[in-house]
């Protein structure tokens, strides 16, 4: 081999981590969206009827009725406590919201509801997650657009944040 191959190969292996080097970087900077989509957006909500999970509301049932979102939350779930002023928000904008109780118990939940407020009109208790699971809910909190004959139209993941709120109120009025 020439010397001039030779100097060639020497730089193969830079090139190879520079190459793998630049893939690793790019994954890092674009992560892959590991958003689960819950494929009964435009299908009826799934029959359910949860004990209540609080003493202060009733039990949540598939037949709720109206325009309402469905809220997806837990006591343990800091996203939940930061999107509690905007629930209140949607609540006095004459937004009924129903809820689902994920992995809680009732004193956690009224203990939640007593530091943060209760906007729900009925709160549902799913202590093994599912109905969450049958609604294709990936975590908390996530709030599903429901319309006046029980077909989800919408589905929020995570927190509802400020700007969110009229979109949300618009949405359910579009609904009524």
């Amino acid at each position: 081999m020439t010397k001039a191959g030779v100097r060639w190969l020497l730089w193969v292996p830079l090139v190879a981590f520079l190459l793998f080097l630049g893939l690793v970087a790019g994954g890092l900077l674009r992560p892959a969206d590991r958003t689960i989509v819950s494929r009964l957006v435009g299908q009826p909500m799934p029959a359910i009827a949860l004990p209540a999970a609080s003493a202060s509301r009733p039990g949540l049932s598939a037949n709720a009725g109206g325009a309402r979102l469905v809220n997806v939350f837990a006591s343990w779930c800091v996203p939940c406590a930061a999107e509690a002023p905007q629930l209140a928000a949607l609540a006095k904008a004459g937004v009924p919201i129903d809820a689902i109780a994920i992995r809680d118990t009732r004193a956690d939940v009224d203990r939640f509801l007593a530091r943060y407020g209760n906007p729900y009109r009925s709160i549902g208790s799913d202590v093994d997650s599912r109905v969450q699971m049958a609604l294709g809910s990936s975590g908390v909190p996530e709030t599903f657009v429901v319309d006046g004959r029980g077909i989800i139209r919408a589905q929020k993941i995570g927190d509802i944040r400020p700007e969110d709120v009229a979109g949300l109120v618009a949405a359910v009025q579009a609904l009524r």
